[in-house]
């Protein structure tokens, strides 16, 4: 083994990063450039380390084909004679480094130009230290005297790590966002050292997600799940949670893994990368967001069966996802799931489930759990009462609102007030039942305590008096609103838009868009729908078709719901070829017609005879992968009544009652068609049926 002063000078050494004493022999002279080690260069350290690694593969080389057979021999023949020579090296060395202090102290000149070089080089040794110092101890251990008064040749060499040599290179460069040095490495980047690299830089967030990032624009090397996931865990833990969810997401719907998979490999790196538990919650929530229900679930009843839970705020999330997606039914069975596990609600849970039984219009059962809520010592917040307010408003108990508004101080302690959300709730309640003055009073209160009437305030008062047929009132808040500094946006727009078509005024409402368009107000769906049912409901029918060839040109909607609009009116028009025609049209830029599309041209066809164009276009529909409804079917019922072709409706009709895809509508069809068809017998025979089935 070295020697204790022969491995502290190195140490020394390197840890001052005095590199020149290793090159030139001496610390008073200046970096020679044919050693070398050039002065100025920062990446001479790099020099010497590569030097270093190849010098290490040519031993291993040599090793290996026999070409130092003689000296293991000799080292071994003459072991004594090396331990003595051990001692007098260390004795030189010592001696060196007495003289090397002595000529510090005598010539400190000498050393100013290796200085500057040196506190250059300081920056980049930090993490370049341990990486030489296993280098020379690999190159030093049971040395024999080689290579002049460095270098050891030993009996047995150590290789270093070549995994951790890049590691460690790849680190200390991303430190200083050395990025075309780490271009360099990319042949030896391997996902496990990439995933070293994200889990080492814990505390650097944004260096690990750059680092990520970079790695994945080069189109040489993919990203493994593992890396991903350990870039998931360092977001997490930092709270770095939508850049997170962003990559999980990712995960899910662009390289096709299933929410189980990810979560495995979540597990798999959990320890490794020092993770949280929130990691799960982060999870499911991504889940959510992409429309995964069925694999938020399975990620969270996998981690209950495991015994590593979710906090209540995935439980929380995915009750909340459920009421979104209008899944009642399942946010139950979920949310009794839940209770039983353990888990303590808290308000946010309780405001899930007030919000679950609002939108089932169960008033009564809501404002139970309300009370339970203040019972249970956990205090409502200002969304509970909103909820409560809005769900009575909803229901049209305007009295309930009312009395939960006067009173949620009180049941609050006075720690709740109203705010703009609660009286927005009640003005449109009462705008929603007529009661318009009374809405005008709620918004003078607002304004009395202090709370500014809002662009949702204002868009309510104007959709309460258009409705109410006071036009002039509507347009005089839009001013006001104005004067407030509040624009107003789309709703307002169509609001008053939709109206104005609805009086027969054409012009007023084309000026009204045209100030839409000035203030660059971006139109929506429900913008195009309105001015299309608007000209053709006043006789505007080509205009109406300009207009959706613009938005079509343009590309301002993704749906088929205006031209749906204009086709119903060419199709009661009988203008079939242009109703087609523009359905070409939809298909020329990419917009896919809906189940209402093809009804309403079923149905335009089926009342005017065309049983078999009816049928050609159904079946366009059914190779689309367009899944007919009820009223297709009814619509082809009526077609075949009408000509005549009743006992094929019926055939229909038994198919479609084996699917259970039957109504009143149906029977009623049929029926009438026995009626006109002279069939008196078959007419009461189904009628009689359609009391046995309770229809």
């Amino acid at each position: 083994m070295c020697g204790s002063k022969w491995r502290g000078w190195i140490r020394q050494c390197i840890s001052t990063a005095r590199l020149s004493v290793l090159v030139n022999w001496h610390p008073t002279e200046d970096l020679a450039m044919e050693k070398g080690l050039r002065q100025g260069d920062s990446l001479s350290p790099f020099v010497f380390t590569i030097a270093a690694v190849g010098f290490s593969k040519m031993l291993e080389r040599g090793c290996s084909m026999g070409l130092t057979e003689g000296i293991s021999h000799e080292i071994v023949m003459e072991q004594e004679e090396l331990s003595d020579s051990d001692e007098e090296i260390e004795e030189n060395v010592e001696f060196e480094c007495e003289e090397m202090a002595d000529s510090d102290g005598e010539e400190g000149a000498g050393f100013e130009p290796v200085a500057e070089v040196e506190d250059k080089l300081l920056d980049c040794f930090d993490g370049l230290r341990s990486l030489l110092s296993m280098l020379l101890s690999a190159l030093l251990i049971k040395r024999k005297s080689f290579l002049g008064r460095c270098f050891h040749l030993g009996k047995s060499i150590l290789n270093p790590i070549s995994e951790d040599v890049v590691f460690r290179a790849i680190c200390v460069n991303l430190k200083q966002r050395r990025w075309s040095f780490l271009e360099k490495n990319l042949p030896s980047l391997t996902n496990a050292i990439a995933s070293r690299v994200l889990c080492e830089f814990q505390n650097s967030p944004q260096l690990a997600l750059e680092f990520y990032n970079w790695v994945g624009d080069k189109k040489s090397v993919l990203h493994s799940l593992e890396s991903s996931c350990s870039v998931i865990h360092v977001l997490v833990n930092s709270r770095r949670y939508d850049d997170a969810l962003s990559l999980m997401g990712n995960l899910m719907t662009v390289n096709g893994l299933s929410p189980l998979e990810v979560l495995e490999a979540l597990n798999n790196s959990y320890g490794i990368c020092e993770s949280s538990p929130a990691v799960f919650d982060a999870l499911v929530r991504a889940c959510t967001q992409i429309g995964a229900t069925v694999g938020a679930y399975e990620v969270i009843m996998k981690l209950q069966i495991e015994g590593c839970c979710v906090t209540i705020h995935a439980w929380n999330n995915f009750l909340s996802h459920l009421i979104k997606v209008n899944e009642i039914h399942r946010f139950w069975m979920v949310y009794k799931k839940m209770v039983s596990y353990g888990y303590m609600e808290n308000v946010n849970t309780f405001n899930l489930v007030v919000h679950a039984l609002c939108k089932d219009c169960k008033l009564q059962e809501a404002m139970s759990v309300f009370y339970r809520i203040l019972k249970s010592g956990i205090w409502p917040n200002a969304v509970t009462f909103n909820m409560m307010v809005d769900g009575a408003c909803k229901m049209g108990d305007m009295d309930l609102a009312l009395m939960l508004v006067r009173k949620m101080e009180i049941m609050s302690a006075g720690s709740i007030k109203p705010n703009s959300v609660t009286y927005n709730s009640l003005i449109d309640g009462f705008c929603k039942i007529g009661r318009i003055a009374v809405a005008e009073e709620l918004r003078n209160e607002m304004m009395k305590i202090d709370i500014e009437p809002n662009v949702r305030t204002y868009a309510t008062m104007i959709e309460g008096y258009s409705r109410a047929g006071c036009l002039e009132e509507a347009l005089r808040l839009c001013d006001e609103m104005v004067e407030r500094g509040l624009l107003p946006n789309s709703v307002v727009y169509n609001s008053i838009m939709h109206w104005l078509y609805k009086e027969g005024d054409v012009d007023g409402a084309s000026l009204v868009f045209t100030d839409m368009s000035d203030k660059q107000i971006p139109l929506d769906k429900f913008t195009c729908s309105i001015l299309t049912r608007g000209f053709c409901r006043n006789g505007y029918i080509t205009k109406a078709l300009k207009f959706l060839n613009k938005v079509l040109e343009n590309n301002l909607i993704e749906d088929a719901f205006s031209h749906n609009i204009l086709i119903n009116f060419l199709c009661k028009s009988n203008n079939f070829a242009a109703a087609r025609q523009l359905l070409a049209r939809m298909y020329v830029h990419g917009l896919v017609p809906d189940a209402v599309t093809f009804g309403t041209l079923i149905d335009g066809h089926c009342k005017e005879g065309n049983i078999e164009i009816a049928v050609q276009i159904y079946e366009k529909m059914v190779k689309g992968e367009e899944k007919p409804n009820l009223l297709i079917y009814n619509s082809i019922i009526n077609g075949l009544c009408k000509d005549g072709l009743v006992d094929v409706a019926r055939s229909l009709v038994d198919v479609l009652q084996r699917m259970g895809l039957v109504d009143t509508i149906t029977y009623n069809t049929l029926i009438n068609g026995y009626f006109n068809c002279g069939k008196f017998d078959k007419a009461f025979k189904l009628s009689t049926e359609m009391q046995m089935l309770e229809f």
